[in-house]
Parts: C-alpha cells; structure tokens; sequence
C-alpha cells in the first residue's frame, strides 16, 4: 500500500515537472516578447520625437536641399516605417495575449489596424503617387487640411503643387471624401468602434498595437475622478478650437475677411498639433495610458455623438455577472461597467471606443459590442424557431 502511495507521489511529481518544463518556455517567450515590443516602441517614440521635430522646426529655417532631405525622410517614416511597426507591433502583441485569454475583439482591432495601415500609408500612395496621402486619413474636425488645400494661397497648397501638381491636391481631397463618408457610415454600423478601435492612425492604432507596452515606463494607471473630470473640460476645450480653426477657413474661402492671415493660423494649427496632441499623446504612451488622447480628441467626441445614433452600447445580460470587477479594471477609458453588469444593464457612455477589451476579458461572457446594426445581423444569423 506505501509503495503504491509513493509510486503514485512520485507519478504526480514526475508529471508536475513535466507540465512546469513544458510552461516555462512559454512564459519566458512571452517575456521575451514584450521586452522586444517594449523596445520596438521605444524606438516609435523616439522617431516620432526626432523627426517631427526636424520636419516642423529646423526644416523650415534649413537650405533647401536639406529641408527637401528632411520632408522625404518625414514621408518615409511617416509611411513605410509605420507601417512597419504596426505589423511587427501587431504580431508581437498576439503572440503576447494570444495563449493566455479569449482575445476575439483585441485581435480584430489589430487585423482592422493591419488593413488600414497598409492601405493609407502604402497601397493608396502608390497608386495615386502621393505619399502626402495620411494627412488627409482623419476626418473633420481633427483636421482643416483640406481647407487649406482649397487656398491658393496657402503654404500647404504651394508645397502640394509645387511636388506634386494639381494632381496631387485632387487625389489628397478625394481621398479625404472618402475617408470622411467611409468614417460617418461605419460609425453609424459599427460605432465609435469601427474609428476609434478599426483604423485610427494617430492614437488607436499605438493603444490596442502595443497595448502590453504601455506605458513604457512604470506601472499602468488609472485616471482617477478628478483628473477625469479635467480631461471632460480639456474634451469640449480642444473641440472648440478645433471648430474655431475650422471656422476660419471656411470664412476666409467664401470671401470673408478673417484675422489674423492665414500663415499665422497655419503656424497656430501646426503649434496645437506639436504639443496638444503629438507631444502630450507621446507623454501618455510613455508614462501614463495608450487611451490618453482619446479622452479629448475632438473626432472622437463628435463621433461619440453618432455612435448615440447608432445605438452603441455594451449588452451585459448574456450570462450573470459574478463582480469580479475585470471589466472595470481592463477598460482603458475608465467607464464602470461592473455597476451595470450586475443588474444586467446596457452600458452606454460617450467614453467609450468599443475597443471590447471589457468583453474579452470577462469570465463568464457576459458582455457583448452592440449597435442597432450589428443586432440586426446577430438576428439575421438565428436559426428561426419555425425551422
């Protein structure tokens, strides 16, 4: 009976090993993995700082051979070596949360990313030849560059005629178009979803491609009731200059007169750019959220708006909530979730991405991504009780 017990011991143990022998390689690749995303990102980073500040600071002041130099090296990062990123960002991160959880929303956000980086920073500049392409990709009113593209007067349409001809500022505006119709239209579908969580190129791709990396520095961190009620008023803040820019431009255009010049707006718009949005979204990734920005963009916010329309909402009703409070925990835009759940209430809130990070990590399913669209497929694909 003891040498039965003790060979049976020994089988556990031996089997124990085993299994531990068997795990440890993949925990130690998946370490392996984030600290290489880490560095990956690292280098994003710091590319965006050097080159930005080369583009938009010496270039202006710099002989023209070197300012020509520093535009085509901006071009290239800002397509190829993006690109690049996202794909290799993308693969590391699966390869990260892939074995470990159910990663159904998170993986279509990164194939959603994969698309259209391939398509705003490479397919389409080929095929129109205009590498210039990616500042037409966000519509109003994070943008008036296609305002200023329709001034002859301006520095963007010189610059754009000058390299690449009447040509050049057709493809740029009808890119813009539909870019624009493709974004309102999947927003009404899909929600803020289809933007924010699907194709964002400034700040959703960086949140869900290198979401294990963020922040670069530290631990990751929550943004606390005051500090949210700030970034409400820094929302409805950069929303209001951003229609103010938008304002201007169009007043200018029908012939109205504005002040000051536009070469000053111009210079205003590109210092709001730098350090409200490229310098102070650098600065989360690296030591706060990969979700910062979103709290105040003001395509977001508009768009939050139509996603109201489109009946957004998270469902929690599939199953029963058990509080484990991970939805609350993994929700990058700070919404409760949990307080919902539990009484099997829909979750609606102006915050939210659809990112469905909160549906993939709960435990027990209870949560689905919901529009009136999508619920119309989802009973479209029922098996009728008739059948």
């Amino acid at each position: 009976m003891v040498t039965i017990l003790e060979a049976s011991q020994k089988a556990y143990t031996w089997n124990f090993e085993i299994r531990m022998r068997e795990k440890l390689p993949m925990e130690t690749k998946q370490a392996l993995y984030l600290k290489l995303l880490k560095i990956i990102f690292g280098i994003y980073i710091l590319l965006a700082i050097l080159i930005a500040g080369l583009n938009y600071g010496y270039a202006r002041a710099a002989p023209q051979n070197i300012a020509s130099l520093i535009t085509w090296i901006w071009l290239v990062y800002e397509n190829w070596i993006k690109a690049a990123f996202i794909l290799i960002g993308s693969f590391l991160t699966i390869k990260i949360i892939g074995s470990s959880k159910r990663t159904t929303m998170r993986k279509a956000n990164l194939v959603g990313f994969i698309i259209s980086a391939l398509a705003v920073h490479i397919f389409m500049p080929l095929l129109v030849n205009n590498y210039d392409l990616y500042f037409f990709a966000m519509p109003f009113p994070w943008t008036t560059t296609p305002l200023q593209l329709l001034e002859p007067n301006s520095s963007l349409y010189l610059n754009t005629v000058n390299s690449l001809g009447t040509s050049g500022i057709q493809s740029a505006l009808a890119f813009f178009t539909a870019v624009s119709l493709v974004v309102f239209i999947g927003t009404l579908l899909y929600g803020r979803r289809f933007q924010c969580s699907s194709i964002c190129l400034f700040n959703g791709f960086a949140a869900e491609v290198f979401e294990p990396a963020i922040p670069l520095i530290g631990k990751r961190k929550k943004i606390k009731h005051l500090e949210l009620r700030f970034m409400n008023v820094i929302k409805w803040l950069f929303l209001g200059i951003a229609l103010l820019f938008i304002t201007y431009w169009v007043l200018h255009l029908v012939g109205i007169t504005t002040t000051p010049d536009i070469s000053t707006i111009s210079k205003l718009e590109s210092y709001k750019y730098l350090v409200g949005e490229l310098l102070l979204t650098l600065f989360f990734w690296v030591v706060f959220i990969g979700r910062g920005y979103c709290y105040y963009c003001p395509l977001g916010t508009v768009l939050s708006g139509v996603s109201r329309i489109a009946g957004q909402k998270i469902t929690t009703n599939n199953t029963k909530c058990i509080e484990c409070n991970k939805c609350n925990e993994i929700c990058p835009m700070s919404i409760d979730i949990k307080s919902k759940a539990i009484n099997g209430e829909s979750v609606q809130n102006i915050r939210c991405v659809g990112c469905g990070h909160c549906i993939d990590e709960c435990p027990t399913k209870t949560l689905a991504y919901a529009t009136h669209f999508v619920e119309f497929c989802r009973n479209k694909r029922k098996p009728s009780k008739n059948s």
